[in-house]
């Protein structure tokens, strides 16, 4: 059997409907899965879908994916662009990671425009809102590694 697709969250983003709708839309979190849950099936594939505003569990979780996902896509949020730890987990994870934004970062303020995550991602998805996630999960099930 293949193994799953995690897909992870960052901070914030267990308030998405609620938080700037102007920006990341109206869809929750929970709208967010059942779109990845979908895409994936249509792969014959599984997510495993968390969300934590703890960048050490975010670690501990792409830490957990080198032996058991097929592939990665991660939505690190404003770790993204500040987290050393998320890139040098990253950098351990042998398998295909997709770095996944609902807004453009490059079209926002130009703290955004920089992220260690796209450093040592495969690729990047974003600006698409919840379509980015089903971008996402279907270019790491073409992508899996099993």
């Amino acid at each position: 059997m293949s193994k799953p697709i995690y897909v992870l969250n960052g901070p914030n983003l267990n308030l998405l409907g609620e938080r700037e709708p102007e920006i990341y839309g109206s869809s929750t979190l929970d709208d967010v899965r059942a779109a990845c849950e979908a895409r994936a099936a249509s792969f014959g594939r599984e997510v495993v879908f968390r969300q934590s505003n703890h960048e050490g569990d975010l670690v501990s979780w792409l830490q957990e994916a080198r032996s058991k996902a097929g592939g990665v896509v991660l939505n690190a949020a404003a770790y993204g662009h500040t987290s050393v730890a998320l890139h040098d987990a990253l950098k351990m994870v042998s398998l295909p990671v997709i770095d996944c934004h609902l807004s453009n970062p490059d079209a926002r303020e130009s703290f955004r425009h920089h992220s260690y995550v796209a450093l040592a991602a495969k690729g990047v998805v974003s600006g698409f809102g919840v379509i980015s996630y089903e971008l996402a999960v279907e270019a790491a099930c073409r992508l899996a590694a099993d």
